[in-house]
């Protein structure tokens, strides 16, 4: 299995399990909390079929990379993602985040430039900022991720079914756009995630990335849904456009956060006509 070493601040380096198929212009797929790479299965082979080559690494702490007790910020994470880009020496990049893996894109766009890339996706993406403040009145009570973590700390496994429930809005989706066997193996995947990296990533949701959206400066898809019941597009969306001069919005109706799955169609098709 391919693994890459990343630069680490410890004596141990931490490896990323990446897979890397296909040829013509680099897509780098980046996914969500608590995925790994293997999510992307349906965009995937869309964008293989289109004459891509479609690169997908499992975040530290989840998937098959290492889960190291440390590291799960997002200065971290994209400085993982620019190890990635730059041992496997990829150009002309399109960066695709999901989920909690548009931070990882926003970050790296303001950390390291768009040298290397060519157009950015932003899919059920975080607001510019999460965290409710004196300058940011829109954003969410700070109760609100110390109960998750609480959920966490007291019964992981349990607070995955109700996370899941809603990321797939279940109650209206399951047995139609979303099986329950589906389900069922997010939420394997969820909990062989590192315990320790799934609760230090709620920290990292409260990254201010305004600074870093200013930064942007190539051509930028937004797609998110209007179900989305973890991040409403009134809250996410809507003001991330706007602080991306030139952004293009496409909201895929009645689409729950777990779009990638439950409405790839839609995704792929938005996806696919931005790659060109």
């Amino acid at each position: 299995m391919p693994f890459l070493n990343v630069a680490d601040r410890e004596s141990a380096p931490v490896e990323l399990y990446y897979e890397d198929h296909g040829t013509g212009q680099p897509v780098v797929l980046i996914h969500g909390w608590p995925l790994n790479g293997a999510s992307w299965e349906r965009q995937s082979a869309a964008i293989l079929a289109a004459g891509h080559r479609v690169v997908t690494y499992d975040r530290r702490g989840f998937g098959r990379s290492d889960q190291p007790a440390y590291g799960y910020d997002y200065d971290t994470f994209a400085a993982d993602l620019h190890a990635v880009l730059t041992v496997l020496n990829l150009r002309g990049v399109v960066l695709v985040g999901f989920s909690m893996g548009s931070g990882e894109v926003t970050c790296y766009l303001g950390a390291y430039g768009s040298e290397r890339i060519s157009k950015a996706v932003l899919i059920a993406a975080f607001p510019p900022f999460l965290l409710r403040t004196d300058d940011n009145p829109g954003g969410l009570d700070g109760s609100v991720f110390k109960d998750v973590q609480e959920a966490i700390v007291a019964d992981r496994h349990a607070f995955m079914d109700t996370f899941l429930a809603d990321f797939y809005n279940v109650d209206v989706l399951g047995g139609d756009r979303i099986s329950e066997q589906a389900v069922r193996a997010t939420w394997n995947v969820a909990v062989g995630a590192s315990a320790k990296g799934t609760l230090d990533c709620v920290q990292a949701w409260l990254t201010d990335f305004r600074a870093d959206l200013s930064r942007i400066d190539l051509p930028t898809l937004i797609i998110h849904g209007d179900a989305d019941r973890a991040l409403p597009v009134e809250t996410a969306a809507l003001p991330l456009a706007d602080r991306i001069p030139g952004a293009e919005l496409r909201i895929v109706a009645g689409a729950p956060h777990g779009l990638l799955w439950t409405h790839a169609a839609e995704v792929n098709s938005a996806l696919l006509a931005f790659l060109g």
